[in-house]
Order: structure tokens, then C-alpha cells, then sequence
């Protein structure tokens, strides 16, 4: 019966909430709040920054693009040139079997122009 006794007073402590009006106050939480309202945060040198930021110089100017003084004749020398091509060097593993390769946008184009023969199909 002791036992039956003992385990109500168990179940009722657990199912039920401290209802005392007085709280239990967090000391340690306390003080550290205390702690945190009285630190006065040590005032900063006026010379704190010297050596750690850069003083500030505007950079150079920039100068204005000139033109040239004869343009014309240069516009005539850049026109005159012809752009220079590089040498293809075809391997054995590029070239393809039945294809022209290295011909040049005309054959390409005769390529694609050319009549394309439809495959007869038996039914």
C-alpha cells in the first residue's frame, strides 16, 4: 500500500508545474548581467589609426587619347595589307575517310550545294 502511495506522489510531482510565486532567481545570469551594465568600453586614441590605414592620393590624371597627324595614310597602309594565314598542318588522325579536308570555304560550300542522292526504297 506504502508502495501504491509513493507512486501517486511520484506521478503527481511529475505532471505538475512549480505554482509557487516566488522564482527561483539565476544567480550566475544575473551577475553577468550586472557584469555587462557597468563595462564602459575604454575611449579610443585619436592617433589609433596612424600606421594601419593608408593615407588617401588622388591618382594621376589620365591623358587624352591623341589621333594621329597623317590618318589618312595610315588608314591606306592598314587597308593595304593582307592578313597573313597560317599553315595547316593535316595528321593522318584529322583527315577522315571520303571527306575533303582542308579545301577551303569554296569546296565546303560545293559540298553543301550538291545534290544529295535519296536511297531507293523497296517495299
Amino acid at each position: 500500500m506504502s508502495s501504491m502511495k509513493f507512486l501517486r506522489q511520484a506521478a503527481r510531482s511529475a505532471r505538475t508545474f512549480s505554482t509557487t510565486s516566488v522564482a527561483r532567481k539565476d544567480l550566475v545570469q544575473d551577475l553577468y548581467v550586472k557584469e555587462l551594465k557597468a563595462y564602459k568600453a575604454p575611449p579610443a586614441a585619436k592617433d589609433a589609426h596612424v600606421g594601419v590605414v593608408k593615407n588617401f592620393s588622388l591618382p594621376a590624371v589620365p591623358k587624352p587619347p591623341t589621333l594621329p597627324v597623317d590618318l589618312a595614310a595610315e588608314l591606306a597602309a592598314y587597308d593595304a595589307t593582307e592578313p597573313t594565314k597560317a599553315e595547316v598542318e593535316v595528321t593522318s588522325s584529322s583527315v577522315h575517310a571520303g571527306e575533303d579536308v582542308g579545301k577551303g570555304a569554296d569546296a565546303f560550300l560545293g559540298f553543301l550545294e550538291a545534290d544529295v542522292k535519296q536511297a531507293e526504297v523497296h517495299h
